[in-house]
């Protein structure tokens, strides 16, 4: 194999973010460095890297318009930060209630959106960096000195970033969009293994395995979508834009037709065990599968796609296997072989689509609806009511910004009782390891400590190695830009970087041993404070809601199934309605997807009900993938006799998934109902289908999967909300009786 060239590899490198976004950091950590060095002003190091850090933490993906309004938010907020603390640090008593109202404002900020969470969580981080150089000064350098300095480092690396966003405009948007088809290739490989030809496989464990996938490929949506539409706002969009919009659009109708299922699959394994058809249907969603990573290649490097003849000529196959079955006429085989057909056309369109996407341009505008919604706040009074809405005990956002409030104020009152010299890193630690939920918590306080002993470890040996002030300047720079590559996927490592980069600063100014052993304490300090607190502090533990969070996926579906009858109505179109339906069924698919990861990571008195919540997840995104079924083959259906059936059965259909939605939420039983969904799945199973066309069949066909599902789904449902209501009863016992 020839080696890779340079260019090559530049190339390869370039068209990855994190290699991007480090690059952006490692300029400016450089320059800031060279220029002390330059002027001999080393002692001034320290403060403009924490500027830069707290601006590149503030850093979202927009463009530059968008940009450099939110850096100039940013700067706003971290000049206010960094007076604040200037002025209150003489005052203890004031310092802390100033603390203690920040913290809790700013962290209610991430109600209003990504953008304003990233800044509140800077501004936080900005003005702990604020303490540490004001007591790394002793009051030297007057009133202006540290939030002078910090706000020319933040200044300077804004001042890059909305550059940046000027000169690379779609950079970010290419990146995520390989990103989305990199992650569906996974999806329909692991889809795929579904149809292993092999009697007898966990298929509920593989199901599991995909709803967790299902989350990851949902999420890659949400941000391709909201990288374009920061890019398209209002604006009719320019060629490049466009592309990318089809691209985009291209990957929503994989999604669907790759989520889609038709059959159910031990039913087919028993069927066809002596056919080759189950092998046919793996094969080519595998094929599929490497050319959605093959595509993804593409866009990241900006190279053609060609979708290649393989596939076609795997699906031609799988056409020939299923016609070979047909001519065997075989009676009991009549129902399978309608879902196997109608999974080769599903299978056909999507490797359609896939061909379609060397060439967007050239897809028809007048059929795609090219609109997006946006969820941002449009007004001020819109981002209040936001904000408003979270102000309850039960909201998620509320409990972590009481949690994070009382933890910061925690550190802040035991470095006055253990040192002040160097305790303020007590409170930074704290701050970063006390997560939203318990499970990411636990993981950051174990990773933290570990990377700090690794940092302090790797800082040591450089010490003794390098000598030199100057090499060790580089490799402070080198720490940093190693942060913020592995901050977010090796936070471990992240941290280790970090702690060397402090180090090797403050090495610049003779003190650098001197913060090994408070390093050390105060880590383990404010990693502690973190952990008790998410434990006892208004905790969320995710089994107290995970009702509700199943409800919302229930209702989701509901909506999801009513837009999907209209289009049989009037036919396919994907307007921004039914788009919306079909992303809101699938955001709320990946919240009960992560609620159950989240509370699988929790102690195990709290997920006593992780059996039946496992197996909600399951049910419910087995019933999203017939909903996707029946969303890929729609299309308006002729008049035919069954027309009045089916539309009263999909209503019966609807009316039982609100049921166990609302039975889920509290505000109804889920008791009865049981017996008639029993009786709805096997009416649908008996009624007749020789006299329909295959539209009406297919309908017929999926509505009977869905109703199936329904009787499981209200049984486990129930089980859920008994096991949480067992818990508040206990959790009441437990309390003391009122004197």
């Amino acid at each position: 194999m020839r080696p890779a060239s340079i260019p090559d590899t530049l190339r390869r490198l370039w068209a990855h973010d994190t290699f991007v976004y480090s690059l952006r950091v490692f300029i400016a950590l450089a320059s800031v460095m060279a220029l002390c060095w330059w002027h001999d002003r080393m002692d001034l190091v320290i403060p403009a890297f924490l500027g830069v850090i707290a601006c590149a933490l503030a850093e979202t993906d927009d463009n530059w318009r968008g940009r450099l309004l939110a850096q100039v938010v940013t700067l706003a907020c971290f000049a206010v930060a960094a007076v604040a603390v200037k002025a209150l640090f003489p005052h203890p008593w004031l310092f802390l209630a100033g603390m203690v109202l920040s913290t809790f404002c700013l962290t209610m900020l991430g109600a209003i959106g990504e953008r304003y969470r990233a800044i509140g969580y800077a501004t936080l981080i900005l003005a702990i960096y604020t303490t540490i150089g004001v007591e790394q000064g002793r009051g030297q350098g007057g009133f202006w000195h540290e939030p002078a300095l910090l706000m020319a480092g933040a200044a300077w690396y804004g001042l890059l970033s909305v550059m940046w966003a000027a000169l690379f405009v779609h950079q970010p948007v290419q990146q995520r969009l390989a990103r989305l088809y990199a992650v569906l290739g996974d999806y329909l490989v692991l889809k795929g293994s579904l149809f292993e030809p092999v009697r007898g496989i966990d298929l509920e464990a593989r199901r599991l395995e995909l709803a967790q996938l299902n989350g990851k490929v949902v999420a890659a949506l949400n941000a391709a979508k909201e990288s374009i539409f920061s890019r398209l706002g209002q604006s009719r969009p320019g060629r490049k834009t466009a592309r990318y919009l089809r691209l985009y659009f291209i990957a929503q109708d994989v999604h669907e037709r790759a989520s889609s299922s038709h059959y159910p699959y031990d039913e087919l394994a028993d069927a066809f065990f002596h056919s080759d058809i189950m092998f046919r249907c793996q094969r080519l969603l595998g094929l599929q599968g490497q050319a959605c990573r093959r595509l993804a290649r593409a866009i990241r490097m900006r190279l053609p796609f060609d979708a290649g003849d393989e596939a076609r000529q795997a699906r031609a196959d799988l056409d020939a296997s299923l016609e070979h079955l047909r001519r065997q006429g075989r009676p009991e085989w009549a129902r399978l072989l309608r879902s196997v057909n109608a999974l080769s056309a599903n299978l056909a369109e999507l490797d359609r689509r896939l061909g379609s996407a060397s060439n967007p341009d050239k897809l028809d505008e007048q059929q795609q609806d090219n609109s997006l919604l946006d969820r941002s706040p449009q007004s001020m009074g819109e981002a209040f009511d936001r904000v408003r809405l979270q102000l309850t005990p039960g909201a998620p956002v509320f409990r972590y910004a009481v949690r994070l409030t009382l933890a910061m104020a925690a550190g802040y009152g035991m470095l006055h009782l253990v040192h002040p010299q160097q305790g303020y890193w007590i409170v930074l630690t704290t701050l970063f390891v006390c997560a939203p939920s318990y499970g990411a918590t636990r993981t950051r306080l174990v990773q933290r400590v570990l990377g700090t002993v690794l940092g302090l470890l790797v800082g040591w040996v450089l010490f003794k190695l390098f000598s030199s002030l100057l090499v060790q300047a580089l490799f402070a720079v080198v720490a940093g830009v190693a942060f913020f590559a592995t901050r977010s996927t090796r936070y471990m490592i992240g941290t280790a970087a970090i702690t060397v980069l402090v180090l090797l600063c403050f090495n610049q100014i003779g003190n650098g041993y001197d913060l090994f052993v408070p390093r050390l304490v105060d880590t383990l300090i404010g990693a502690g404070i973190a952990g008790l607190a998410v434990l006892v502090v208004m905790p969320d533990w995710q089994g107290r809601r995970l009702t509700q969070v199943a409800a919302n996926a229930l209702a989701a579906n509901s909506r999801y199934l009513r837009e999907i009858m209209i289009q049989y109505e009037t036919g396919k179109r994907d307007d921004l309605a039914y788009r919306l339906a079909r992303r809101n069924a699938h955001n709320a698919d990946a919240a009960l997807s992560m609620a159950m990861s989240n509370m699988l990571a929790e102690p195990g008195h709290f997920r006593r009900d992780a059996d039946a919540g496992l197996r909600f997840l399951t049910l419910s995104h087995t019933l999203l993938n017939y909903l996707s079924g029946l969303g890929a083959h729609r299309e308006s259906l002729s008049d035919h006799a069954s027309d009045a059936q089916i539309a009263r059965m999909t209503m019966a259909v609807i009316e039982a998934l609100d049921g166990i939605a609302a039975g889920l939420a509290g505000k109804g039983g889920l008791d009865a109902g049981a017996g008639e969904e029993g009786a709805l799945a096997r009416a649908l199973e008996q009624l007749p289908e020789d006299d329909a066309d295959d539209g009406h069949r297919l309908v017929l066909t999926q509505l009977g999967l869905m109703a199936g599902l329904l009787e499981p789904l209200r049984r486990v449902g129930g089980r859920l909300v008994r096991l949480e209501t067992r818990e508040v009863e206990e959790e009441s016992a437990d309390q003391p009786a009122p004197v």
